[in-house]
């Protein structure tokens, strides 16, 4: 009995953490002998729950750490889980306050500047 406790308790624990974790993907050009420069990308994916939402302006997500701010970048693209590009005339009715949302984005300095956010269908 005390190994099936512990056994689902671990379960629990295991499965939480791998929810709250952000993936990480990163795309690295090396420099070669003709000089050709060297590019790396690193984009980060977070979820949480939309707390403060101005277009342009704000953007806060309640991750399980707490609080996140994050920056715009120059080109914010919003999508659906499906994929399906949310244009401008529908973010009213899709992003809102208190939605579960996902966003990519890279680290500049101490700022998590996004370039895309992934709502609910």
């Amino acid at each position: 009995m005390k190994i099936q406790l512990c056994s689902l308790a671990f379960a629990l624990i295991a499965s939480s953490a791998v929810l709250a974790q952000d993936t990480t993907t990163t795309k690295t050009t090396t420099t070669q002998a003709d000089g050709s420069s060297q590019t790396t990308v690193k984009t980060t994916t977070s979820t949480g729950t939309l707390t403060e939402y101005v277009p342009g302006t704000t953007f806060i997500l309640k991750e399980e750490s707490g609080p996140v701010t994050y920056r715009y970048g120059k080109e914010v693209v919003y999508v659906t889980k499906s994929g399906k590009v949310i244009t401008q005339d529908m973010l009213n009715t899709r992003v809102r306050v208190g939605n579960p949302v996902s966003v990519q984005y890279i680290t500049d300095g101490d700022n998590r500047v996004i370039s895309r956010v992934v709502v609910d269908d």
